[in-house]
């Protein structure tokens, strides 16, 4: 069984440079990674965190990036 890690809101804020507000108005809108509420604690799996950064991976400006991962 794989062990998953975990970010809340201000260490995903302080890693992507945004507001933590920003974060819960995304989250609010439906907008941003999948994430866990248990007891009122946000949580963000950082395997969610990582495929949505390369899923918004862009080439230019008109297209994706074509990204190649060899570990999934």
């Amino acid at each position: 069984m794989t062990e998953n890690k975990y970010l809340n809101q201000t260490q995903l804020a302080e890693r992507w440079q945004v507001a933590e507000s920003t974060l819960e108005r995304w989250r609010s809108e439906g907008i941003g990674p999948i994430y866990l509420k248990l007891m009122g604690s946000v949580r963000y799996r950082l395997s969610d965190i990582t495929g949505f950064e390369e899923d918004a991976l862009r080439g230019s400006t008109s297209e994706r990036a074509s990204v190649r991962n060899d570990r999934r």
